[in-house]
């Protein structure tokens, strides 16, 4: 092989993998996009049934020395 066919088989590798990286960047603004949209159902739907109403607050824990959840490392 000589050199100008290796730089051009690069060129169109070079090429390949920045259209496939622009469309992977298009799909994740996509994702992006319905996941904030999913997210908002879900704060409205929330919010309807009235489970939203007040701020999450763990329980206390039954004794002051089990801090760790048993099972959990």
């Amino acid at each position: 092989m000589t050199i100008g066919s290796d730089d051009a088989r690069w060129e169109v590798e070079l090429r390949s993998l920045r259209e496939e990286l622009r469309e992977l960047r298009e799909e994740q603004k996509e994702m992006a996009q319905s996941i904030r949209q999913l997210l908002q159902t879900f704060r409205t739907l929330a919010a309807h049934l009235g489970i939203a109403g007040e701020p999450y607050v763990p329980k206390p824990a039954e004794r002051s020395d089990d801090r760790d959840m048993r099972g959990f490392a």
